[in-house]
């Protein structure tokens, strides 16, 4: 069943904007608008992640898998149950888990460093949530039903 990803799009769409003005500003060495963008694009990158998983559990519920089970489970399981139903590739949950190993990060560390290996993320980051935005918005089924 497809899925309404409107607010995904959206949330992609203005990571990848803050991603473009980070590299503008970069590239001018503006440093006060490096570290504005650089901020906008671990927002947008917390953000992005937390909306593809809501909708990855509203997806798995077609498989017949519970709410209020989904709620209680851990966001790297959800992943796992994305590839037993085909809704992710076994190399795309793997690089989920590294951008959900880095989203938890972000709660202790805003330093430069951690900061470079989220932007470093996000390319493929995009990539990958504007794959699963497509398959969702098309109701893609692979699978055909529950594993």
């Amino acid at each position: 069943m497809a899925i309404n990803t409107d607010h995904l799009r959206r949330t992609l769409r203005a990571l990848g904007s803050a991603m473009a003005f980070y590299r503008d500003a970069e590239a001018a060495d503006r440093t006060s608008d490096q570290e504005v963008f650089r901020l906008a694009v671990v927002k947008g990158f917390e953000l992005t992640q937390e909306v593809c998983f809501k909708l990855l559990k509203r997806r798995l519920k077609d498989f017949g898998h519970g709410g209020r089970m989904l709620e209680a489970t851990a966001i790297k399981d959800v992943l796992r149950l994305a590839a037993q139903h085909s809704l992710l590739t076994l190399p795309e949950v793997e690089r989920w888990f590294a951008y959900r190993d880095n989203r938890n990060d972000t709660t202790h560390d805003y330093g430069d460093g951690f900061a470079h290996e989220t932007l470093a993320l996000i390319p493929d980051f995009i990539r990958d949530a504007g794959a699963l935005e497509a398959r969702l918005s098309a109701g893609d089924d692979r699978s055909g039903g529950p594993v």
